[in-house]
């Protein structure tokens, strides 16, 4: 179950607000994949509003506690989810680690940081979802060490069907407060968008990997 549209539409105009979300159809961003992109979204932003980043703690705990029972711990993905994580953990009042994208090369050489123990329900955390890949990286790393990942909470997606489609081929719940749709609709509402430009922004999210190219 996601948030209903108007709590949505409300995380996606904090982040319009606070530039955490920046729109450029014309300009676009260039990925670390090389991907070209309209958007640049950096939700760590929020942790600096303490507004907005109290609604978003609020919200993202209650999306957790309605969707998933008896979780044992909350885990953030390294490293932008770890902040959001510790913030829902605390809420809901539930122990907290965190998934490092790779196992440390000194000291204890851990790669899931905290107390956690195998066998554990986990729920993981993410600040944003692209692709899928990193997240579900970390879900593949969490279920090695032995824990039961219940599924998956984050602050924006960009609601690609690649992701949507890789995360029910493992069967794993993917839920989201705010997404791609919900924001450019509210963009145009604002009139941040030209009519001309939301063509571009809606042809991205079809084809990701091959707009303007």
């Amino acid at each position: 179950m996601n948030l209903s549209n108007t709590a949505a539409e409300k995380i996606a105009n904090y982040l319009l607000q606070i530039n955490a979300i920046k729109l450029k159809p014309n300009e676009p961003f260039t990925w670390a994949s090389g991907w070209k992109s309209p958007i640049y979204c950096d939700n760590r932003i929020s942790l600096s509003h303490v507004e907005v980043r109290n609604f978003i703690k609020i919200e993202l705990s209650k999306l957790v506690q309605d969707n998933f029972k008896n979780i044992d711990a909350i885990i953030g993905v390294a490293t932008a989810g770890i902040a959001p994580g510790a913030l829902v953990a605390d809420a809901l009042n539930l122990p907290f680690g965190y998934v490092r994208s790779e196992a440390k090369k000194h000291g204890m050489g851990k790669q899931i940081e905290g107390d956690i123990i195998k066998g554990a329900n986990v729920v993981v955390i993410e600040d944003l979802v692209s692709t899928g890949k990193s997240s579900l990286q970390a879900i593949d790393s969490l279920k090695d060490f032995g824990c039961n990942v219940l599924g998956l909470a984050s602050i924006f997606t960009y609601a690609f069907d690649e992701a949507q489609n890789a995360f029910d081929k493992i069967n794993c719940p993917y839920l989201s407060l705010s997404n791609y749709p919900t924001l450019i609709d509210l963009a145009v509402k604002k009139e941040l968008v030209k009519p001309e430009e939301l063509s571009k922004l809606n042809e991205w999210r079809k084809s990701p990997s091959t707009w303007m190219q």
